[in-house]
């Protein structure tokens, strides 16, 4: 397995500095979040020579992008294009710092949007971002996220889509907790499409999810791991962790060395 972390657990760090911080904690790859402001400065608006040197930046450092984290959504007609536009942006941009995946999201349903129809939506959306995402060597994964969390709406899309540069970006969090599916069930519904995964542990008290160490929330990991492995996965594993006490030298190396104990387990 390889391991990357998103740069929400360190937003004020420098790529220099975020590139250090995943070598010094055994980290194979880092996953900039774009357009938070975050000081990495892995961003669409970074010039040609700009791009040259993140990439530079990441190979003397031994450190891959394992993703780059869009916010883009697609099921809000109001809302699709620019947000396609947005894509093709971030798929240029990992192209350029060779990124392998863009992380896009559903994004929530208009109430007088139906399912069927949003699944519509979302698909051709993705189909149009996908040929030239094919073409820079780049993948698109849809999160199972918001008002897609059931595994079974995002497999939906991507059958419908139907293109190798088209996949699922797999939190393991979000079908057991908000779709209240299995880990089974959720890995059995987008085996065929995984090529980048999310985790992050909780607890969820009186409605409200707050994220803890991995191994004492709701989430199970170990499984996920294990499912993983099935299919001989060989994408990255991205922690996904803001907002902690914690500092983040702290966390980051208690994180990887339980998943890692996981995957050595199974």
């Amino acid at each position: 397995m390889k391991y990357s972390f998103l740069s929400f657990s360190c937003p004020e760090l420098s790529l220099d500095e975020l590139l250090a911080t995943a070598r010094e904690h055994g980290y194979d790859g880092i996953e900039p979040r774009l357009d938070r402001g975050h000081r990495h400065g892995v961003e669409t608006a970074a010039t040609p020579a700009q791009r040259m040197e993140i990439k530079n930046k990441a190979k003397a450092a031994g450190i891959s992008f394992s993703c780059l984290a869009t916010s883009c959504v697609f099921a809000d007609p109001q809302q699709t294009g620019k947000n396609i536009d947005a894509a093709l942006k971030a798929v240029e941009l990992a192209g350029d710092i060779g990124a392998p995946c863009v992380r896009v999201f559903g994004g929530r349903i208009p109430k007088e949007i139906s399912r069927e129809k949003a699944v519509e939506i979302v698909a051709e959306a993705l189909a149009s971002i996908a040929v030239y995402a094919e073409k820079r060597g780049v993948t698109l994964c849809l999160e199972t996220h918001d008002h897609w969390c059931d595994p079974g709406h995002v497999a939906a899309v991507l059958s419908r889509v139907d293109h190798p540069a088209a996949a699922a970006n797999w939190d393991v969090m979000h079908p057991v907790r908000v779709a209240h599916v299995t880990m089974d069930q959720a890995f059995a519904a987008l085996k065929p499409w995984i090529r980048h995964v999310h985790v992050h542990d909780g607890v969820t008290k009186e409605g409200q999810l707050s994220l803890v160490p991995i191994g004492t929330g709701e989430i199970d990991h170990k499984r996920a791991i294990a499912l993983l492995k099935t299919i001989a996965y060989d994408g990255f594993i991205s922690g996904e962790w803001s907002g902690w006490s914690d500092k983040y030298d702290v966390y980051l190396p208690r994180e990887l060395a339980a998943l890692k104990k996981y995957e050595s387990g199974v």
